[in-house]
């Protein structure tokens, strides 16, 4: 699975990208036959709280999986993120 990661208004830390490499590379398990993962990571209002949002979008095997959380780290966005997606996944499996 190809992963991209992107981030749009602020500049990823190389700790931040280990991060997020490290935490989808699990997903790889669950979607089995996804083509893509685009990890999407936004600041939204840098003065706000709850201001950084993590987008995840899984594409291949015959469906596409996405999930959006926000919260006040990035860490914490994209655990709730891969939790999200991971009931997708599970749903998308039983059918």
């Amino acid at each position: 699975m190809v992963t991209r990661i992107q981030s749009v208004h602020f500049d990823a830390s190389q700790q931040l990208v280990e991060f997020v490499e490290k935490k989808v590379a699990k997903l790889e398990k669950l979607c089995e036959g996804a083509a893509t993962l685009d990890v999407v990571m936004k600041l939204i209002k840098p003065e706000a709280a709850r201001n950084k949002e993590v987008s995840l979008r899984v594409e291949g095997a015959g469906a596409e999986l996405f999930a959006s959380k926000t919260a006040d780290t990035f860490e914490d966005a994209l655990m709730e993120a891969i939790d999200a997606l991971k009931v997708q996944a599970e749903k998308a499996r039983n059918k």
